[in-house]
Order: structure tokens, then C-alpha cells, then sequence
């Protein structure tokens, strides 16, 4: 009997352990990649050292279905490996080169990765930008009629936003050419708290902000309509109403917050139903924009913090001053303190990696090694 109960005891066991290693092998995806880097100095091996980090990341970002990729913001991948060894092991299971080539100066391979999802979301996560901004607001189209959820994904409002966060030097990026989501689907994750779907948009286009929303209209008083004393209206009165949230990643949490959330209204009056709806939409975007622009600017602050950057070969005041003054010219740089010769405190609002991958593009500096708040370089003067 005991004999008979260990055996079903062991059985039971094996069954859970191999649903288990099931269930985990499910979990991952099969993905095809490809990569490719320069060849400099002949240093074939490190060639291909970046061009297989440049084909993983190719296999995380296919898994998690991106829309604007990391290569647009880093071009040197063998930093994102470096900074990125933990999420990259945890994402890339494990990989083959099924093909490789070296073609004149360009190294190229061909691999095939097994990525587990959910960590390649936070990969990615950890590559995003907080001064990109993803704008999704869809307006219902005036002429939709009753029931007829019908709309317009770009508009005056969003269009309006979206110029103004640009002129701040903000990277946008307008999510409703991509078609990666739909008006049903916004207001369904806003009405519902459903932050999954708001988080997945943000995996998929690097970003750490999101503007949401949703424009509703109504027609107030119709062109003819009797406003009593024998008066008839001679315009269209519309109101047009969005409802939104403005959504950030808490870089010490990692999870979603909602930075604002409500609605505002706006109105207008003209000849055609479709014209008084313009005009309501340009009343709305004198209102909203500035109370978003102020949020954006808030989360920017909080983020924004000191890294110490050490540059070795500074032996003089002069050069001190040149390279402060490359610094300080580096896109996002907020500020630059000297703390002693060859060592400052650079404000900056993103990610460490984002400032070295700047800096080394300058093509006077090498980078000894980097941390979340450090950088170390040497420094190479133009002979």
C-alpha cells in the first residue's frame, strides 16, 4: 500500500513538473533576427560581438511588437548589452546564429532566439524615454450618427498637442498612424482601469509618458431651431467633451501611475455641424493644453538627476572648458557643474546609457564604464 501511495505521489510530482516546464516553455517565443555592425580596424570579433547584441535586440523588440525601435535612440548596441545583461538574459532564454557573413566593412548575422515575453517587455521598458511622448486622443466624427461610434484619429486637439510638446523639444509620437490601437480599445482600458493595455502602448512605442483620450460631441442648438421670442438660431452650437489620462512610469517602482486623469469642454459655433465642431476643438485645445504641458514638465523635473561623468585626459583648464562645453551641448542635458578638473555633475533626465551613447558619438571619447549615476571616459583632444 505504502509503495502503491509513493508511487502515485511520484507520478503526481512528475506530472506538475513537466505542466510546469510546459508552461514555461510556452510562455517563450521562437523569433528569427537579424544584426548587423561595422568592421573597424578589422576587429572582425567585435564586429560580430555588436552584431549579435544588435540581432537579440531585434528579437526582443519583434517579440514585444515596437513600434519605434532602439536603434533610432542608441547606436552603439555593445553599451546596451553591457548595460543591459540581466533583462537581456532574462529575455533572450537562448539564441543560434543560423547564418552569418562578412560582407567588405559590415559584419551581419542571422539568429534565432527563444524570448520570454513578459521579461522582453521589460527590457524594453528599461530603453524608454521619458521625454518621448506617446498621443492617442480620437474624436468622434461629427457626422457619425446616433450609436455610430465612428472617429477621427487625428484631429485639431491632437494635432495641437502634439505641436506644442514638440516645440519643447519633447520626442511625440503620434500613435494613431500606426494603427496600433483602436478608439474602442482606449475607452474600453479607461473606463474599465484596464492599465495592461495603456502599459503594453508604452513597451511598444519606448516611451515613459502616455496621453490618452477620448472626444465626445454634442450638438447644443441646431442651425434653424426656434430659441424662443420668434428667434431662430442662426449657427450650429456644438460642445465637444474629452475625457483623458495622462499616464508615467515610476522609474523607482516600475509600475504605471496616473499623473492626471478628468475631462474639459469646449464650443463652437458656425454654419455646418462639421465647422462648429472645428471651432469647439480649438477652444478645447486652448483650455487642455496648458494643464498637460504643465504635468509633462513636472514628471520631467522629478526625473531629471545628477550623474557624475569622470573624463580622464583633461590636464588643463582649457580643455576642461571643451569638454564642459560638449556636455553641455548633448541633447536633454539640462545642466552642467564642474566638480573638479576633468569631473562633473551632468543634469539628465533619462536613462544613464542614453548619455553615453551621446557622448561616444562625439568621436573624442572612449568609455571606460558606466552605472546608473557614473560614467567614466577618456578623453582624446583633436590633433
Amino acid at each position: 500500500m505504502k509503495a502503491i501511495i509513493r508511487g502515485v505521489i511520484f507520478a503526481s510530482c512528475a506530472l506538475l513538473l513537466f505542466a510546469s516546464g510546459d508552461t514555461a516553455f510556452a510562455q517563450s517565443k521562437s523569433v528569427d533576427a537579424e544584426g548587423e555592425a561595422a568592421i573597424v580596424n578589422n576587429d572582425v570579433p567585435s564586429a560580430k560581438q555588436e552584431a549579435v547584441a544588435r540581432a537579440k535586440w531585434a528579437a526582443i523588440e519583434k517579440a514585444v511588437g515596437v513600434q519605434v525601435k532602439a536603434q533610432s535612440f542608441v547606436q552603439n548596441f555593445v553599451l546596451v548589452e553591457d548595460a543591459m545583461k540581466t533583462e537581456v538574459t532574462g529575455a533572450v532564454k537562448d539564441y543560434t546564429i543560423v547564418s552569418q557573413e562578412k560582407k567588405a566593412d559590415i559584419y551581419w548575422v542571422q539568429i534565432r532566439a527563444r524570448v520570454e515575453p513578459t521579461r522582453a517587455q521589460q527590457a524594453v521598458s528599461a530603453l524608454a524615454l521619458n521625454n518621448s511622448i506617446a498621443v492617442f486622443i480620437p474624436a468622434k466624427k461629427p457626422k457619425a450618427g446616433r450609436g455610430d461610434e465612428e472617429y477621427e484619429e487625428t484631429n485639431v486637439l491632437s494635432e495641437t498637442l502634439i505641436g506644442k510638446l514638440r516645440s519643447q523639444d519633447y520626442t511625440v509620437v503620434d500613435i494613431a498612424p500606426t494603427s496600433a490601437v483602436d478608439a474602442a480599445e482606449i475607452e474600453k482600458a479607461a473606463k474599465g482601469g484596464h492599465t495592461l493595455t495603456l502599459r503594453t502602448l508604452m513597451y511598444k512605442f519606448l516611451s515613459n509618458l502616455l496621453i490618452v483620450g477620448k472626444i465626445d460631441y454634442n450638438i447644443s442648438t441646431k442651425k434653424g431651431e426656434d430659441i424662443g421670442y420668434g428667434i431662430s438660431m442662426p449657427f450650429n452650437n456644438v460642445a465637444v467633451k474629452l475625457t483623458y489620462r495622462l499616464l508615467a512610469k515610476n522609474n523607482q517602482t516600475g509600475k504605471t501611475e496616473v499623473l492626471d486623469a478628468g475631462f474639459e469642454q469646449g464650443k463652437g459655433l458656425a454654419n455646418s455641424v462639421e465647422d462648429a465642431a472645428t471651432e469647439a476643438l480649438k477652444d478645447l485645445a486652448e483650455k487642455i493644453t496648458p494643464k498637460i504641458m504643465e504635468k509633462v514638465a513636472k514628471f520631467m523635473q522629478v526625473n531629471t538627476k545628477k550623474i557624475t561623468v569622470k573624463v580622464a585626459g583633461v590636464k588643463d583648464l582649457d580643455t576642461n572648458m571643451d569638454v564642459k562645453g560638449i556636455l553641455q551641448n548633448i541633447v536633454w542635458v539640462t545642466g552642467v557643474d564642474d566638480k573638479e578638473m576633468g569631473e562633473f555633475i551632468v543634469s539628465y533626465p533619462e536613462n544613464t546609457l542614453y548619455l553615453a551613447n551621446s557622448i561616444k558619438q562625439k568621436g573624442n571619447f572612449k568609455i571606460v564604464n558606466f552605472s546608473p549615476y557614473s560614467i567614466s571616459l577618456e578623453y582624446q583632444k583633436d590633433k
